[in-house]
């Protein structure tokens, strides 16, 4: 058995049962080493295999070879294992080279829920997750994404936001908005929800500081309908009141 299993955003309390229990009855923990080190509470007793960035199919192919020779093995995801998560490439390799390896997905609290959460309710209506990393993604893609949906007036959740190798991305991302969003739309920034370092604050689009925001922030675009009441996001449902 092969479980890819989304440990949600970093913190015990916004794990799953679904997912502890996973994670007890293994026999053997594959992820990237800041995955095991937010689960190593139910892992002490156990062999934690861990590889570093860019190693995701090095590191699921690990994960298939333990699995197909019998083993429990669990592939750790931050968030939800099937949002950005390992549970495709998994399932890829597995379908591809023919294994014969039982695949189980375990879902998790992924960034974009966890994030509206201490922001209020910004995700009532229509939204669309959009990563701003163009490592796998043509960066002329993303920027068709973000115009479609810019127009079409979805609540968006920028993964991904901003690194040292993609300073900028966050600020175009804004400037190809510009013409669909009204320099008071609602903006909310989290960074490391779930976790010790947990920041949070919302701002306006015209008012919006990229400097602030790192690879570990969510940052969440409201619509026309959004609005701030005591420093909290709301995107109406629609509710007559």
């Amino acid at each position: 058995m092969l479980s890819v299993i989304g440990i949600g955003p970093g913190s015990e309390a916004m794990m799953t049962q679904e997912a502890i229990a996973a994670l007890q009855e293994a026999d053997i923990v594959v992820g990237y080493k800041t995955y095991t080190h937010l689960v190593k509470k139910w892992t002490a007793d156990k062999e934690v295999i861990k590889t570093g960035m860019c190693k995701e199919i090095e590191r699921c192919q690990i994960a298939i070879d333990l699995a197909e020779q019998g083993k429990n093995v669990a592939m750790v995801c931050s968030g939800d294992a099937g949002i950005y998560g390992m549970a495709g490439l998994i399932l890829e390799l597995v379908s591809k080279q023919r294994r014969n390896v039982q695949v189980r997905v375990v879902s998790g609290i992924t960034a974009s829920i966890a994030s509206a959460a201490l922001l209020g309710a910004p995700l009532m209506h229509d939204f669309c997750h959009i990563s701003l990393s163009d490592l796998l993604t043509p960066w002329t893609v993303i920027e068709k994404r973000i115009i479609a949906a810019a127009q079409a007036d979805f609540v968006i959740c920028f993964y991904n936001p901003r690194s040292r190798g993609r300073e900028g991305h966050l600020a175009k991302a804004f400037e190809l908005m510009t013409p669909w969003k009204a320099e008071t739309t609602p903006v909310g920034v989290v960074k490391a929800a779930g976790r010790k370092k947990q920041e949070k604050w919302v701002t306006t689009f015209s008012q919006m500081d990229f400097s602030q925001v790192d690879m570990t922030s969510l940052v969440i675009v409201g619509n026309q309908s959004t609005y701030l009441s005591d420093g909290l996001m709301i995107t109406p449902r629609g509710y007559v009141i």
